[in-house]
Formats: C-alpha cells, structure tokens, sequence
C-alpha cells in the first residue's frame, strides 16, 4: 500500500475533526462542576471524582477496547463508538440524579474512544517521513477539541441547563457521524485472523519489550497529569479568587489555541530533530506553567501565561510521544497505542483526583505542589528510560 497516496489533506482534516469532536466529550464537566455541584447537592471534592470517573472510564476503554483496532475494520469500529459515545450523551442529558450521571459519566469516557482508533490509523497511512507532521495536525485537531469543550460547556453552562450541553453534543456527534459515513477512507486490511484475548494479553509484553514505548508512557502519565491538575481545580480557584463563573473558566480554555497552531510545527521539528529533545521542551514549558500559577497566579495576567505555558507543554509532549509510539510496529500500532494512552490518561484521571483533594485541604499552593510531584516523576523517567534521539533509532 502506498500510504502517500492513500492520505490526502482532505482525509488528515477529516480525521482531525473527528478526534476533536469526540475527544470534546471528556471535558464538558470541567468547567461545570459548580453547576453540576449545586444542582445534585454535592461537595466539590464529590463532583471532582466525577470529573476523575471520566477519565478512568476513558482509560478502561484504551485499554479493552482501542486494541480492538488491530482485529477489525477501523472504519467501522469508529463508527461504531460513535453511535455508543452518542447514547452515553444522551444518558448523561436524561440522569434525573447524581447516580445515573455517574454512570453515565463513566460511559461517556469509556466510548470516547475513536480518537484513539483514528490517531494509529493516521499513522499507520502516513509516509515515514512525515508522520511526526501528519499526527501533529490531526493532535492539533485533538487539542482543539479539548480546549474548544471548555468553552463550549463553560459559556453554554452560563445561560443554558447543564444537563443541555450534553444534548447539544449528542446531536452534533450524529452529524458527525453521517459525514464519517460517506468520507471517512475504508480500511484497506480488513478484519485481521486475530482474536480479543490473546491480543489484550500481548499489552503487557508490549510494554515489558519495549524501552520507548515505557518511556512515552511514563512521560504522557506525567504531563497529562499535571494539565489536569490544573484544569480540574480551575473552576474552583476562579470562583474562590475572582468570584468568576463558568463562562470564564470557559473562555481560559481558548488561550490552548497555542497549542493548536503549534502542533504541525512540533511534529515537523520531531521529523526533523530529535523526540528526546522536544519531550524535554515539553517539561520545561509545563514546569515553568506551574511556577508562573505559584507566584503569579493571583493576579489573572498570571493565569493566563500560565495555561499557555501549560498548553504548550502538553502539545510537545503528546505529539512527540505519538510520533514515538507510532514508528512502532505497524501491526501492533493500536495496541501500542492503548498502552500509551491509556497510562496518558491514568496520569490525568489520578492528576484529577489528586488536585481536587489537594485544593480541599491545601488550596491553590497545594495543587502546584502536586504538579511538582508530577514533573519530577517525569524528569526520573526521562534520564533513566530516555527517548529516542531520532524516530528510525527507535530502540525497542
């Protein structure tokens, strides 16, 4: 197959659309915890294991259901979770009580999972010496579904029901799935002569085998981790701060548009130079966010340097550990895939739990204190496991 010819521009965009506006799905929570706080009765460290549900439950379908893209079609599979993802919404828009809401905040996390099908199958089509550019412009698109739910939830949980916004997301990933439908290229291998089970158990001997698969793991665990420590708890210090509501919790989340136009660029300079040094970039920039929130985040120009700092860093670490994890084995690139992201996001379900109790206890300087942990774990993994000075030195 010659993946050149077989990813056009048109088909890059689609598939940047389609992980923003899925991945959009684990964030609306975010910046209505308040809301959804006052209207259930609920303590804020209570809403803060809801938001944290999400995450995990998005973990657990990274794990038992994205290897699935190495058995069938991934054209279907992704339509597939999409029609789940759509009735999880929906459930989430109906709960009447914070139980059913739990549920359903887990199955929104469990079937926002094509992203994750989509971002392996990108690179498996991409030419080798372009797949750093390819999976920073559909990441990009990824990172603009993230900072664009924040404040989609935050400015429509402003003037509408929060319960709507989940009816509101349903109803644009129906649309979505139309287009995926008609554009969406079919999968030139088919289904595979594999079966579940055994593909599930070859996860850990993927992770024991190979050096850079454990390094990017550890490192996305890390810098997930502590973006959620930030955006878990953000709501929160606005309110407490600035008495300041969702709206602007909301309209913080577009200053990640940094990260947005830098992708592209950071995976060309993956390409061209050295993953190990844009990993490190990386923790520079998100280690010099939280110092900025420390000592100047009283003050919201401090706020605001801060989450574009904190953007960045997460961009370069997240694309460059894509491009790493995806000059793997091709055959193994879902699997593969699911180890990473799902300790990624095990990093950020734990970075949420772990800020929002933080905030509890020790406020604002509590939550920068577990950032701290959380980026010298990441500097331990990054001079003991290492990254690769180059994607084709891979050592695996």
């Amino acid at each position: 197959m010659k993946a050149a010819a077989t990813l056009s521009r048109k088909t890059i965009l689609l598939m940047a659309i389609v992980t923003g506006v899925i991945v959009a799905n684990l964030n609306f929570i975010q910046p209505i915890e308040n809301l959804i706080a006052v209207d259930f009765g609920l303590t804020k460290s209570v809403v803060g294991a809801l938001a944290m549900v999400t995450q995990l439950g998005y973990a657990v379908g990274l794990l038992l259901i994205v290897p699935l893209g190495d058995i069938f079609d991934r054209y279907h599979l992704i339509q597939v979770m999409i029609i789940l993802s759509i009735g999880s919404l929906l459930l989430a828009f109906w709960a009447p009580n914070v139980v059913v809401f739990s549920v359903a905040t887990t199955l929104i996390g469990i079937t926002s999972v094509a992203p994750q099908i989509i971002i392996p199958y990108a690179g498996y089509l991409a030419p080798s010496h372009q797949r750093g550019k390819v999976l920073g412009i559909v990441l990009s698109g990824l990172l603009t579904g993230i900072l664009l739910s924040r404040s989609f939830s935050g400015l429509l949980g402003s003037v509408l029901p929060w319960q709507e916004i989940y009816l509101i997301a349903a109803i644009i990933d129906v649309v979505l799935l139309v287009i995926v439908h008609f554009y969406l290229p079919r999968d030139a291998r088919g289904h595979q002569n594999l079966h579940y089970w055994p593909v599930i158990k070859t996860l850990p001997r993927l992770f024991r085998q190979q050096k850079a698969l454990r390094g990017s793991a550890i490192n996305g665990f890390c810098m997930f981790g502590m973006s959620n420590v930030l955006w878990s708890t953000l709501a929160f210090y606005l309110a407490d701060q600035y008495q300041l509501g969702s709206n602007v919790a909301g309209l913080l989340g577009l200053l990640g548009i940094a990260g947005v136009i830098a992708a592209p660029w950071i995976g060309h300079l993956v390409d061209q130079r050295s993953p190990r040094l844009t990993v490190g970039l990386g923790m520079i920039f998100s280690g010099l966010a939280f110092v900025v929130f420390w000592f100047a985040g009283a003050w919201l120009i401090g706020l605001i340097v801060g989450i574009i700092l904190l953007d960045l860093g997460t961009q370069f670490s997240q694309v460059s550990n894509q491009a790493i994890v995806q000059s793997l084995n091709r055959h193994e690139s879902s699997r593969n895939n699911s180890v990473f992201m799902f300790s990624y996001f095990l990093g950020g379900s734990l970075g949420t739990l772990t800020a929002t109790t933080a905030w509890s206890h020790a406020g604002w300087l509590g939550v920068c204190l577990v950032a701290v942990a959380f980026l010298v774990l990441a500097l331990i993994g990054h001079f003991v496991i290492g990254e690769p000075e180059k994607l084709g030195q891979v050592d695996a």
